[in-house]
């Protein structure tokens, strides 16, 4: 499944319909330098390959609605066979206008004598102020100039606006083909979990399951890991970003794997923890029952028109009850909620927004007291959890943990899509 660039046009025309006489300017991602003169793999920024589907490093695409022939313009590598003979085949200058659909394309050399003429007529200028501080200078140098000029011209940028709140809620309702290649990801991010927990087993290290579940992403033709993958045993669970996966799995371990796969640069994300000896221990599966419950009755919140914060609520409640009938927590509910005690056991949100990137665009709020509502083409995360660290320390006027709960860390974690009349878990496939 690929994104037919009649989508990425579409993209583009809505985008320029909110700017009116402004002009739009997105800049690529560039290569990053991992050590030395070692780099790391090209990674697209995400906005730019939003709306032109163009997968290289230095290059801009400028939207000029009220320009009379130039409405989309690209600015990209030039072809050069010396330069290519180390980096990889360019599109070039030529290619790019026919396959991308610009109506002109310079090269990338060239955006300071060229981007004024897109600048001139406009109101003002629409870009995101990123990590490239290079290019923001560019940006910022040449308002200045033109805010100079506004006096004798009385024309002319005279703001500088975030590209941000008008291009990602676009990106936030997902198109047909967008789900698609989510459910490719999915499938593939759900395929290696299963193929992981046959796998695993007491005596294997950790960063050998992450490599069989690396090897399943790339078999089934994904770009590897949506992120770095979390194969966490024992009391390795309890850190919630856990990377080094260097420990030798232990007979009576849960293993705690957060993994998900990237294709097309749309992404799967999926956490599932187990016994690694096939059962589980009191304690262990007190907490695994607590966590399961969270996240089904999460789910079943995420419905169109249903406010986003609700799916966080009723897993803390579950949660916190949970914890109070274990004896990990007492006093009231609600006032343990209001005041966060739970906050040790579980301090993390329920969920994120899922898409081109793994935390995706988009707000939550629309201000201070009003939660965004859950729309059909929304793909969000439910991943409630419950830690207990190896020293976890409780809150004020809570009981002390006792040891037998110490290092146990559970998180549950599915990608779900709304529908119009409901949703479906898109990474069903995994049991839990």
């Amino acid at each position: 499944m690929t994104i037919l660039q009649r989508e990425y046009r579409d993209r583009r025309e809505q985008v320029m319909a909110k700017i009116g006489h402004g002009t739009a300017i997105f800049r690529s991602a560039s290569h990053a330098i991992a050590h030395h003169d070692v780099e790391y793999p090209f990674r697209q920024n995400s906005d730019f390959y939003y709306l032109t589907g163009f997968n290289e490093p230095e290059a801009v695409a400028v939207l000029a609605p009220h320009h009379e022939e130039h409405r989309f313009v690209l600015f990209v590598q030039p072809k050069d066979p010396q330069k290519e003979t180390w980096t990889g085949y360019r599109v070039g200058v030529d290619a790019a206008k026919e396959q991308y659909g610009a109506d002109e394309v310079y090269p990338i050399d060239e955006l300071d004598e060229k981007l004024p003429q897109y600048l001139k007529d406009s109101d003002r200028i629409y870009y995101h102020i990123g990590n490239d501080t290079a290019f923001n200078q560019t940006i910022l140098k040449h308002w200045q100039r033109f805010i100079a000029l506004y006096q004798k011209r009385g024309v002319g940028p005279v703001a500088i606006e975030d590209t941000n709140p008008i291009l990602h809620p676009l990106r936030l309702v997902k198109t047909a083909a967008e789900i698609e290649l989510l459910r490719q990801a999915t499938a593939i991010s759900a395929e290696a979990h299963n193929q992981a927990q046959k796998f695993a087993q007491p005596g294997r290290y950790e960063y050998e399951v992450q490599a069989e579940i690396e090897r399943v992403f790339r078999a089934a033709g994904g770009l590897g890991p949506a992120y770095p993958s979390i194969v966490a045993s024992g009391e390795n669970a309890c850190i919630l970003h856990y990377i080094e996966n260097n420990r030798q799995i232990q007979d009576g371990d849960l293993l705690l794997i957060d993994a998900g796969c990237s294709y097309g640069y749309y992404n799967g994300d999926i956490t599932r923890t187990f016994p690694v000896n096939g059962k589980f221990n009191k304690q262990q599966q007190a907490l695994y029952e607590i966590v399961l419950e969270a996240q089904l009755k999460a789910i079943e919140e995420v419905q169109p028109g249903k406010p986003y914060n609700e799916f966080h609520d009723i897993a803390v409640c579950v949660i916190v009850q949970g914890l109070l009938d274990l004896g990990l927590l007492q006093g009231d509910l609600e006032e343990i909620i209001k005041e966060e005690k739970y906050k040790p056991f579980y301090m993390h949100r329920t969920g994120h927004w899922l898409g081109l990137d793994v935390h995706d665009a988009g707000t939550y709020k629309h201000n201070e007291e009003t939660w965004r509502p859950f729309q059909p083409g929304h793909v969000v995360t439910v991943e409630p959890g419950i830690y207990i660290g190896p020293h976890i320390e409780a809150a004020e006027d809570q009981p002390e943990v006792p040891p037998e709960w110490r290092g146990i860390g559970i998180r549950i974690e599915d990608d779900v899509l709304v529908t119009g009349d409901g949703h479906e878990v898109l990474t069903a496939d995994v049991p839990k």
